[in-house]
């Protein structure tokens, strides 16, 4: 088993808090010395007390589901014999009540669009069957209870 630490900082740089008004901008700081600007969603907490600039939980949860996808769908492709020369994907996460009536991420919608390189390109068939194995493989999708849907495109060359 593998354990997979973040730090996150936060500071009230001497701003009034009880007013309820101070800033949610903070840091994420990972293995290898990457520090990240964080922040809460604008959507859930109004500018300027959030950054529109920094990344805000409900993003790095919809990019932790896509790279986890990504990784695992070239990880099967290469043992397949397919060379990827580019793969992109615009995820989206859906905020909204769940049936318990708390807010939650309801449902992410991976679309992520392959360039194949090389002679050997799997039909579409294949390419989804490869998609369906990537999502199966995910440990990060096996760990949530939102629904996560691949909306995968073929690109031709």
């Amino acid at each position: 088993m593998s354990r997979h630490t973040a730090g996150i900082e936060w500071s009230r740089d001497g701003h009034p808090f009880v007013d309820n008004r101070y800033s949610r901008a903070h840091r994420w700081r990972f293995d290898g010395g990457v520090v990240v600007p964080a922040s809460s969603s604008p959507s859930v907490v109004p500018l300027p007390m959030s950054s529109a600039e920094a990344i805000d939980p409900e993003e790095a949860f919809v990019a932790s589901l896509a790279a986890c996808h990504m990784l695992w769908f070239l990880s099967l492709a290469a043992r397949r014999g397919y060379c990827i020369d580019g793969y992109d994907d615009d995820a989206v996460g859906e905020m909204g009540r769940d049936e318990t009536g708390a807010l939650a991420m309801l449902r992410v919608t991976l679309r992520p669009r392959v360039r194949f390189g090389g002679a050997n390109v799997p039909d579409a068939a294949t390419h989804e069957e490869l998609h369906h194995q990537a999502h199966a493989h995910c440990f990060l999708a096996s760990s949530v209870k939102t629904a996560i849907e691949c909306r995968p495109e073929l690109i031709a060359r």
